[in-house]
């Protein structure tokens, strides 16, 4: 049977008119799917066990963002107490040895010892993040797993940047674990077959990208926290949808977005008084931390998660797996699947973190690829070249 290329299957959708913005029913069917979600995710996830069970890995070394709270310190306990090496890569170092010292002693008495380091990464910074990939690859060790947990929702705040100058919530949900991801391609190639495990949420359900006003800036979109969230989370898939086909199949590398469900977690401090008394009085629909875990865990860990990915890759699917919060495989949203979107957000992404249109291509390759970001200099840039890195100035 004659089968047709991505490039031109591709072509109808990127002649499609450009949107300006969501349409009414797919903004409505996004809010329903939230609210479903709230609703009923405790049942829906209810034959999951609770904490996930998970297989040996022992082998395995796995990086996870974010990593002193919530849903990231869960993640990375269970990890480490599983056999793997963990890789807690977050900003607040000191937190992170306490809660190493803290671990230790709780599975000492199991006869368990742990295998957990910490790595000091700034979201905020992407020269942090340049320099953080530039750290661990010049280990030149296998990394198994990626976990880019770390994100921010900051509920009611004004409109905030970085000091690259990009929106923040823009930057720590989807420009600087993009940057992560792609600068970590030799080493998760060392470490194939490996995984890019990328936390999302269903908010991505409202959101909407415009690839020439990412940061929204123009005043075609008035700004708020949740269009700030929820756009920020829908490039997420956008650029890990593009990343997962432009991955060739023997480079061993599956890419995937994970829903935790709704989840109590430190982003209810930010959340107006109402809100947060309705967090209270609602428990019952509210995963904790752990139960939050265990969609991350299951694609971080089960060996089935791998084939699915390499089934979608062989179906030419036009988006990247997308694991819920019941463990279960789901289709993002309607928009998610806007391949002309994807594209530019795509483009745009690669852009704004300082990689060229064809980094990815030429990592598979072992070819050297300069990134604007990363060098101690102002004027300097980092060449990076089958994971060994230097400054150019």
């Amino acid at each position: 049977m004659a089968t047709t290329s991505s490039s031109s299957r591709d072509e109808p959708f990127l002649k499609k008119k450009k949107k300006q913005c969501l349409g009414w029913i797919e903004w409505l069917r996004g809010w329903f799917y939230l609210f479903y979600e709230i609703l009923f995710q405790r049942i829906m996830a209810s034959h999951l066990h609770n904490p996930m069970e998970i297989p040996p890995i022992n082998s395995l070394t796995c990086i996870v963002t974010g990593s002193t709270s919530g849903i990231g310190l869960e993640i990375a306990r269970q990890l480490a107490q599983s056999g793997a090496h963990v890789v807690m890569a977050v900003r607040n170092t000191k937190a992170a040895n306490e809660l190493i010292q803290k671990w230790q002693i709780e599975s000492a008495g199991f006869g368990i010892a742990l295998n957990v380091e910490v790595m000091a990464v700034d979201l905020l910074s992407l020269d942090s993040v340049a320099r953080f990939a530039e750290a661990w690859n010049a280990r030149s060790a296998p990394l198994h797993v990626l976990i880019n947990n770390a994100g921010i929702f900051s509920i009611g705040e004004p409109q905030k940047f970085s000091k690259d100058g990009y929106e923040e919530h823009l930057q720590v949900n989807h420009l600087a674990p993009a940057l992560l991801s792609i600068l970590l391609l030799p080493s998760l190639i060392r470490g194939s077959p490996s995984r890019i495990v990328n936390l999302n949420s269903v908010m991505h359900h409202v959101g909407f990208v415009d690839a020439e006003d990412m940061n929204v800036t123009s005043g075609k979109r008035k700004f708020s926290s949740l269009v700030g969230y929820s756009s920020s989370k829908l490039a997420q898939i956008m650029f890990s949808s593009v990343l997962y086909k432009r991955l060739p199949a023997e480079a061993g590398i599956s890419v995937m977005c994970v829903s935790p469900g709704i989840v109590q977690t430190n982003v209810a401090r930010d959340l107006p008084k109402l809100i947060q008394t309705w967090y209270h009085l609602i428990p019952y629909f509210i995963f904790n931390a752990q139960e939050g875990s265990r969609s991350t865990l299951f694609a971080a860990t089960d060996p089935q998660v791998s084939e699915y990915c390499e089934l979608l890759k062989s179906d030419d699917w036009p988006v990247c797996a997308y694991i819920s919060h019941d463990c279960r495989p789901t289709n993002p949203s309607e928009e998610a699947h806007n391949l002309q979107t994807s594209h530019e957000v795509w483009e745009k992404t690669l852009d704004m973190i300082g990689l060229p249109s064809n980094a990815v291509e030429r990592f598979i390759e072992g070819e050297e690829v300069k990134c604007r970001y990363g060098a101690d200099n102002k004027n300097g840039s980092l060449l990076i070249h089958n994971g060994e890195t230097k400054t150019l100035d």
